[in-house]
């Protein structure tokens, strides 16, 4: 099969190995001619991404980079990508790296021209009208992990460092006019990233297909997105040179984010403030969380969960998907409560009431109530 191809769904992707030399081409079909490069500080003085900033000079793009960004970005890193956006007067944003830097350069692009502070465009109902459209800088979006998919999505995740919730900034115009998908770019992962990011992509798509909204092409990309990581993200952890599994988990990845259109639900409702609270990896506690999400929405979810477990070659229906995740998850070194992530001294009460505020119990399947979801978070810790 030859994995390389020019995609317009959800929005212009470039897929396929070495399209990172592109860089120049992306910017100038997004009308970017001055970017700043967002990533995270891990990712900034390694080679994948002094390259990147070389193929930018190269192109007369110059070498502009932010990397102040934290593993769970907040209102500081975007104070500070602020600064130098605007005091540099760029043009653009190429958001480079995983989640973090994804959805920093995203929200720093966002609120490049925007006068209200960053929380009065949570993902509320019609909040997002807030914002001058014209305030909205253009963004080349260049994963660098196969999990979080926010290259293809239309918001970003922030942490509000002063209640220590994980807030969802939504708007249209943060979709990114082109992406870079090029798998070459995440062969250096380190094993437990490749695993926690891989499994986040899971979860997008295990969530998507368990919302009940309507949206039957974000069912059917659920459906392959979820075998996609079945097949290929233990190839990708055993050998993480394995060229062919790296480019099918970074469409898994793309596919989780673009199905997760139809909803989330209370696996992210739980791991958002877990992790804004003791800053634990998103996609790992999402995994940690998913056997008895899966278990709380069984009444609802075991009929559709019958079909797809066929369809991924699993027997037992639904009962058998369930068992496969816990063998899937063992076989990642995923530990089976949050415990085992470092998360001490929670209050159950507390966590149960953000989990509840979260935006994603909108698309679980069984309505989360606080005298359904106090005995779930026990469970989970």
């Amino acid at each position: 099969m030859n994995l390389i191809g020019n995609w317009s769904y959800p929005t212009s992707i470039r897929f396929g190995a070495g399209r990172i030399r592109e860089i120049g081409d992306a910017c100038a079909t997004a009308g970017i001619r001055k970017p700043l490069l967002v990533t995270d500080r891990g990712l900034a003085t390694m080679e994948i991404t002094t390259r990147t900033l070389d193929l930018m000079d190269e192109a007369g793009l110059g070498r502009a980079c932010f990397a102040e960004v934290d593993p769970n970005p907040n209102g500081a890193n975007l104070d500070a990508g602020l600064a130098m956006l605007r005091d540099g007067d760029f043009d653009g944003v190429i958001a480079f790296g995983g989640g973090s830097g994804l959805d920093l350069g995203k929200v720093l692009a966002f609120m490049a021209g925007q006068t209200r502070p960053i929380w009065d465009f949570e993902d509320i109902g019609d909040w997002w009208t807030r914002a001058d459209p014209a305030g909205i800088l253009p963004i080349v979006a260049v994963p660098t992990t196969a999990g979080t998919g926010s290259e293809v999505g239309r918001a970003g995740v922030l942490t509000n460092a002063d209640t220590h919730e994980k807030k969802i900034i939504f708007h249209p115009d943060m979709l990114p006019a082109v992406v870079i998908a090029d798998p070459e770019l995440t062969v250096g992962m380190p094993k437990h990233i490749t695993a926690g990011t891989g499994l986040d992509a899971f979860a997008h798509c295990v969530e998507a297909f368990s919302s009940p909204h309507y949206h039957p092409m974000s069912q059917g990309i659920a459906l392959e997105g979820m075998r996609l990581v079945k097949d290929y993200l233990p190839r990708a952890y055993a050998d993480g040179t394995d060229i062919e599994a790296r480019a099918h988990m970074m469409s898994a990845a793309a596919m989780g984010a673009t199905a997760f259109q139809k909803g989330l639900g209370a696996i992210h409702a739980i791991s958002h403030p877990v992790g804004a609270t003791w800053g634990t990896h998103h996609g790992t506690t999402n995994a940690v969380c998913m056997p008895e999400v899966l278990k709380f929405n069984a009444p609802a979810i075991r009929d559709r969960f019958d079909t797809a477990a066929a369809y991924l070659g699993i027997s037992g229906g639904f009962d058998g998907f369930c068992a496969f995740v816990d063998t899937f998850n063992a076989g990642f070194a995923i530990p089976p409560r949050l415990s085992g992530l470092g998360v001490s001294g929670a209050d159950p009460d507390a966590l149960t009431r953000a989990a509840l505020g979260d935006p994603s119990t909108g698309g679980n399947p069984i309505e989360m109530t606080y005298d359904n979801t106090r005995p779930l978070i026990e469970a989970l810790l």
